[in-house]
This record gives C-alpha cells, structure tokens and sequence, in this order.
C-alpha cells in the first residue's frame, strides 16, 4: 500500500494507475484501487478549462464536483480516493497554474503537471512536451506550486535525445522541491511501437534522491503484477506508473493475478452507473477492455448503445441499473423533503430559489409557463424567453428565464428541459406574487380570465413561443 508521512503521500514503493485522456475517470480510478493501485491518476485536465470551475460538493452521488461554466463535470472524486487521488493538469502558465492547484488541493492527495504528453492538443498550448524544450518555465511552474500548495507536487517528463541532457533537467527539477517525478522511457517524437529506453529511467532514478516513477512499459513489458516488479527492477525505479495495461486490464494490479476481463467490465459498469459516468465515456473504457472482441455481438451493442441504460442491457445488468436508479432517486427526495422553503437570492443579475417542477401538483390544462406568458401578454411586456444549458454527465437542465428585464431561474436541475423551464417561471410568479396554478391554490386559474384554447391553437402558440424564444425541444441525448 502506498505510505503516508506525516499526511502527505508518499512515492516510495508504490505502483500506481497513469493519467490516460478519457480514463482517468473516478470508475476506472476506484476499480484501480479495488484491485491494488496504491495510487491513481485522473486524465490530463487543462489550466484554462478548470480555473474556471466552481467546486460543488453533490449529496445524492456523495462526491465532490468541479463544474465548469456550461454546467459539465470537469473533476469527480469522492471520499474513498481522498489521500491517494493525483490531480494531472497540462499547464505552460505558472499563475494559473497555482490557481488550479489552490482549487482542488483539498480533495486530493497531490498535484501533479504533465510534462511528456507529446498529443497536439496538450503541446500546441505550450504544454505536455512542449514544455521539455523550455526548462526555465518547468521549473517556474514547479516553484511556484510547491511553495503555494499544502499538498506534494510532482510532474511527468519523457526522456531528451541526450542521457547528459536528460539527467540535467532531472536534477533541475528535484531542487524545486517536487516530491517524486514520473519518467517515461521514450523521446517525444516516440509512440509505443518504439522501444522503451530503460537505461534512461536506470540513470534517471541513480542521479536524483527524489522517488523517480517508471513509465512506458504496458505493451512489451507489464502484462500481470508480476511484470511490474521486475520493471521496477529493471529501471531502478521506487514506483511504476501504468496506463494502457490498466486501461485493458485493471486487475493488473492484483497480486492473485489477472481476472477475466468480462468480470472486470461487470466491476467497471457498476461504478459507472453508481457516479453517473458519462456515457461516451463508459463506452470508450468497456471497448478498450474488449479489444480484439469489440466486434462481437456484445461489442457491438455496446458501441450502438447511447446511454448507460443501454449499456447495462447489454451486459444483461438492468437489474443493476434500476437498484441504483431506487437508491439515487430516494436520496434525491430525501434532500429535497428536508431542506427548508427556498428564499430568493440574487446574484450576477439572475434570482433564483431551489424550486423543483411537479407536474402532477397542476391542473392538466394549466402550466406556469402558460400563466406567466398570460401576465406579460397583460402587462404589455415581451413574451418570456427561456435559455436552458444542459449538464451532460448528468444529463440534467437548468432554465433561466427573462421577463421584464429580470431573470430567474431554479437553483435545482431538471431531468428534462421542458421541467427545466417551468421551473424557472415557478420562481418568476413567486418573486412576483403572482399565482402559479398549483392545485389548491387560491385563484388558480390565469391572472386574467379567458376562454382555454382549443387543441389547435394550443399547439400553434406553442409553436410559435418556441420559435419566438429560438428554443426548440430536441431529443434527450447525451452530449
């Protein structure tokens, strides 16, 4: 298991899962610990992406979120990898490099800077590899964090042309302080078809006193636990860092030996469905596991599926799916029947207050849209405009909604955007005083008397608010 000193982790003699782009995800990282990893990695995640998060703690999953502005979850974690989570970020900017790390230093165990990503997308911001060839900006970045951060600060390179060149910057790096750095045996110009270059991380680990991490050695090298030892031994490194060994297999890390993969996949899925993993993603993770059998009938339906429902029946685990479905649904609830009446808040223009749309709570020829579109209509004001963002792992909506030069909208999400919208006119009739329509309410009828609309003209002015509103309804599909 991985040590601990005096609270801050600990790299020496450790085996731990790498940052992969896509799988570093919070079901892939607890099925890694399940089956040994002392450590785990997320994903490689971007300055600029998460310095603009929020920090959300969500109690119906029990997890802490980082939310970015368009509503989508950056960064999951939870409890159980607290102390042995390794926040990954591709940075080339000290400053907001700090500013990531101040974020999220409380809900991990350690920072960590990607510094060998060789993928366009990381190096052409001046990140990942590119960063090998700017030696003064690694050691601004690592300066920078580990005197700004509580928590230990390491990084990941990939080997320079030059052993001389490589030791250098090594040695560079350790006087910043970092507590251990991750080495991966190859140039940056290098894919895993090459040869890993073993004797570099051998004087990597002989030339530096920090712990160095073996990198590169999932597909000649690592195939069962026991392969990891004798990388380890054969680099001279303290840890071993894997990611495409895990990533088709994550019961490499099991001193037993492997387990077979569809057990494996069966393990994956139900965290999966537990954290509401984004469905794509779930589908990427299952089809690297299944590899050469990605193309069986089970393969296939998995590539066809488009939600985690329809994943699980491919897997014949509905079952499964519905029993979390009970439990996230109850907690839900839960939540909501003892939190006390919302009150309005203002903030950034928008009022809104944790207000949930029930439909069943109206009569069927009356919805709030419908009475507040009737009160501006009345008052001589613009017909409401709705503009709904949706959170996509969570497949979730939330409705702003602008009447008289105000905006409002519910604090809750929605699981539809329709819901999501008369939500966010519930809380304009409220902060109005206006009558909403609930059953039992005083005057429930519309504020001003008129004659219902017959099926046809209800439909046509549907129609046209939704147009009006540039609004459309489209299918619930995840993004």
């Amino acid at each position: 298991m991985a040590s601990q000193t005096a609270g801050r982790l600990c790299f020496s003699n450790v085996t731990a899962l790498a940052p992969m782009v896509r799988v570093g995800t919070l079901p892939m990282r607890l099925l890694a610990l399940d089956y040994g990893a002392d450590v785990v990695y997320c994903e490689e995640l971007i300055d600029l992406k998460m310095v603009q998060c929020r920090r959300l703690v969500n109690d119906v999953l029990q997890t802490v979120d980082f939310v970015a502005p368009d509503e989508r979850v950056m960064f999951r974690t939870c409890e159980r990898e607290r102390d042995r989570v390794v926040f990954q970020m591709g940075t080339a900017d000290p400053d907001r490099a700090l500013s990531v790390a101040q974020l999220l230093q409380d809900d991990v165990a350690a920072i960590d800077v990607n510094m060998g990503c060789p993928k366009e997308y990381s190096t052409k911001g001046g990140m990942g590899a590119a960063l090998l060839s700017d030696p003064d900006t690694i050691v601004a970045i690592l300066n920078k964090l580990v005197k700004g951060v509580s928590k230990p600060v390491t990084c990941k390179i990939r080997i320079l042309p030059s052993l001389d060149d490589t030791v250098s910057l090594v040695r560079r790096i350790e006087q910043t302080g970092v507590a251990a750095i991750a080495v991966h045996g190859r140039l940056k110009e290098e894919r895993p078809r090459h040869p890993l270059h073993c004797d570099y991380i051998q004087a990597v680990a002989r030339a530096v006193d920090i712990p160095v991490i073996a990198n590169g050695g999932s597909l000649d090298l690592v195939k069962c636990f026991p392969d990891i030892q004798e990388f380890r031994a054969a680099t001279g490194a303290s840890s071993v860092m894997l990611a495409r060994a895990a990533m088709w297999n994550p019961s490499v890390f099991r001193q037993q030996g492997l387990l077979p993969v569809e057990e494996v996949m069966e393990g994956y899925l139900k965290y999966a469905i537990r954290y509401e993993n984004n469905p794509f993603n779930t589908k990427y993770c299952l089809c690297q596991m299944l590899r050469d059998k990605v193309e069986s009938p089970m393969g296939k339906q998995v590539q066809t599926a488009q939600t985690n429902a329809e994943i699980c029946a491919a897997f014949g685990m509905q079952e499964d799916f519905e029993k979390v479905q009970v439990l996230l649904r109850s907690r839900r609830e839960a939540l909501q029947s003892s939190s006390p009446p919302s009150l309005p808040v203002t903030e950034g223009g928008v009022t809104s207050m944790a207000v949930k749309f029930e439909r069943r709570q109206y009569p069927a020829q009356i919805t709030p849209k419908m009475l507040l579109l009737e009160w501006s209509r009345r008052e001589k004001l613009l017909q409401p405009l709705y503009q709904t963002v949706e959170r996509p792992q969570a497949r979730s909506f939330q409705s702003t909604v602008s009447v008289a030069e105000q905006r409002f909208r519910s604090s809750l999400w929605e699981k539809s955007k329709k819901s999501a919208e008369q939500a966010a006119a519930v809380v304009c009739l409220r902060v109005l005083g206006l009558p909403e329509g609930r059953l039992g309410e005083e005057d429930a009828g519309p504020p001003r008397k008129r004659k219902l609309l017959d099926g046809a003209e209800e439909r046509r002015e549907e129609r046209e608010d939704t147009v009006a509103n540039g609004n459309r309804d489209e299918p619930d599909t995840p993004q």
